[in-house]
């Protein structure tokens, strides 16, 4: 049955309307991307086949554009769709961090890590530079390594710091294995940044290691 023969209040897109995005399951956010699918199925069935394929949402989103479009009922039209939509969601998160608003939620610079860093094959350590007034200046990857771990540089992220002129930053890098838990050597490197930096009145505020689950805050963890 085509979803336009549906009930409307069973309906993605009327469900959406009515209730928020947040109402709908992935298969069903997945469907409006998709408009409709292959014949004899619906998009949301067809939603389903995908993500069970992949085995849940994320695998599946992590794939490049070229990876998405070489799937069943994809396509490079739909692909690119999809890929823009994952960018819109990164890009509106950056905006919340955009120079003149003061970060005062700590878990914002972790979702914004999570979104920038999770999912890639390899390790990278990023850098959120701040103002006096924890305003955010500039984000960058610093160092990128193997799917193993990436060599830190102490000495590279005090100049940078000079260069954004920062007051503080937050770190972050991700763990590729999914699994979030700081290492021994993600303590001692955030222990020698944190001594480094204050030889240049910086301050360190948090570090977070990003994985398949919710960003691990060293902060929180009272390592900082």
């Amino acid at each position: 049955m085509r979803i336009r023969d549906w009930p409307e209040h069973e309906r993605p897109r009327e469900r959406l309307l009515a209730h928020g995005a947040g109402s709908l399951s992935d298969a069903e956010l997945l469907a409006i991307f998709l408009g409709s699918g292959p014949r004899g199925r619906s998009a949301v069935e067809h939603a389903r086949a995908l993500l069970a394929q992949a085995g849940s949402l994320r695998p599946l989103l992590d794939r490049t554009p070229r990876q998405l479009a070489a799937l069943p009922g994809l396509g490079p039209a739909r692909a690119c769709a999809l890929a823009a939509a994952l960018e819109l969601g990164t890009r509106h998160l950056a905006a919340d961090l955009a120079r003149g608003e003061a970060l005062t939620d700590p878990d914002r610079a972790g979702e914004y890590f999570a979104r920038r860093l999770r999912g890639l094959p390899h390790e990278v350590f990023a850098c959120l530079f701040l103002d006096t007034r924890h305003r955010a200046i500039a984000f960058e990857e610093l160092f990128r390594g193997t799917l193993d771990g990436a060599e830190v540089h102490p000495r590279e992220v005090v100049k940078r710091c000079l260069a954004h002129n920062a007051a503080a930053i937050i770190i972050g890098h991700n763990h590729p294995s999914g699994v979030s838990e700081p290492s021994a050597a993600d303590r001692a490197v955030t222990e020698r940044l944190r001594q480094a930096l204050a030889l240049i009145e910086v301050r360190l505020l948090d570090h977070f290691v990003i994985g398949d689950g919710p960003p691990c805050s060293l902060a929180a963890r009272g390592w900082l």
